[in-house]
């Protein structure tokens, strides 16, 4: 099984389609979970969240629905691809389809301890995922330029992937890429 997740920012650099594509026609015969990034609407949560100050837990639980408008955005785009919601369901898909597209439940992600921090994004998420369904690989795409020559520490450190990938994927035994677009 493999694990792609769609980095937000594709929207706006107009490539998501392009990479559905991609996936449509060289994943179509692997078990596949897409992860959405949050993209425009996570960017939005951080917007008002600057405005009125709420709290961080706050605001993790509205990237979450920000990653489930992405799940639906591309449920939209390729409705071929069912929806899971939770992991049961999501294995419970892969018998029958081999891409599922994940919409990540607020009370599952809770119930594991996840903790509602910005350091959490959708990059530790999809690791997270990788982790609990036993995934072969997690491949993060990006739209920004990827410095293969960086660590995973090194691209925390300028951003690529967020501060607590790290944490999700010592001691992983899935293979790790983070490409740019272009590569998928």
């Amino acid at each position: 099984m493999r694990i792609i997740k769609l980095g937000g920012s594709l929207t706006q650099a107009k490539t998501l389609l392009k990479c559905l594509d991609t996936i449509d026609k060289n994943y179509d015969t692997q078990k596949t979970v897409i992860v959405p990034g949050g993209g425009a609407f996570a960017d939005q949560v951080r917007t008002e969240q600057s405005h009125w100050l709420f709290d961080d837990s706050t605001a993790h639980k509205m990237a979450i629905l920000a990653m489930q408008q992405m799940a639906l955005l591309i449920h939209g785009l390729k409705s071929h691809w069912p929806m899971a919601e939770s992991t049961s369901r999501i294995t419970e898909q892969l018998n029958t389809h081999n891409v599922s597209i994940w919409s990540p439940d607020i009370k599952e992600l809770q119930l594991h301890h996840i903790a509602e921090s910005w350091d959490i994004t959708s990059d530790s998420l999809a690791a997270w995922l990788a982790n609990k369904l036993c995934a072969e690989r997690l491949t993060l795409v990006k739209s920004t330029p990827i410095d293969q020559n960086l660590n995973l520490q090194e691209l925390s450190q300028v951003g690529v992937i967020d501060k607590s990938f790290y944490q999700f994927v010592t001691d992983s035994a899935f293979k790790i890429d983070i490409v740019h677009q272009t590569d998928l």
